[in-house]
């Protein structure tokens, strides 16, 4: 079986990579997804729709656009890996692990522990929280790989 595991979350590190990468020289029999990541290119997603005077109908309209990709991204994962990073809030990593959770999808949080107290309610909902995307690899090997 191959594994689709869907990477939402923080855009500014390269964690989706160390990933990729651990599981590339693992062996893993994984497949990765994730939503667009350039910050820029899913700020004007909607703007194929036509100009908006207004910066929340052009986010409104991206949003809705992005939400096409992250929908079925989402919709079709075996597993997600969900990080949010210090740096900036990450409201639709919250958003994406509240889809994953009512869709009955495993996902593991990625994140450090000075931020535990405000995610408790999505590291709850979790199958596992990582620090590391090293942490991660493992899981995967363990899940996509015991026997």
């Amino acid at each position: 079986m191959i594994w689709t595991v869907y990477l939402s979350g923080e855009i500014h590190t390269d964690w989706r990579e160390q990933i990729q990468a651990g599981a590339q020289a693992a062996g893993l029999p994984v497949e990765f997804t994730a939503p667009v990541t350039n910050h820029d290119a899913s700020d004007a997603a909607g703007d194929v729709l036509g100009d908006e005077s207004d910066s929340f109908w052009r986010d409104h309209k991206s949003a809705k656009v992005n939400g096409i990709r992250t929908q079925t991204l989402i919709e079709m994962c075996d597993l997600a890996v969900i990080r949010f990073g210090d740096k900036y809030k990450q409201w639709n990593a919250a958003f994406d692990a509240g889809y994953c959770a009512a869709l009955g999808t495993p996902y593991i949080t990625l994140h450090d522990k000075d931020i535990i107290h405000p995610l408790k309610e999505v590291d709850a909902a979790a199958m596992a929280w990582a620090q590391t995307p090293e942490q991660v690899v493992e899981v995967l090997k363990y899940v996509t790989t015991a026997q």
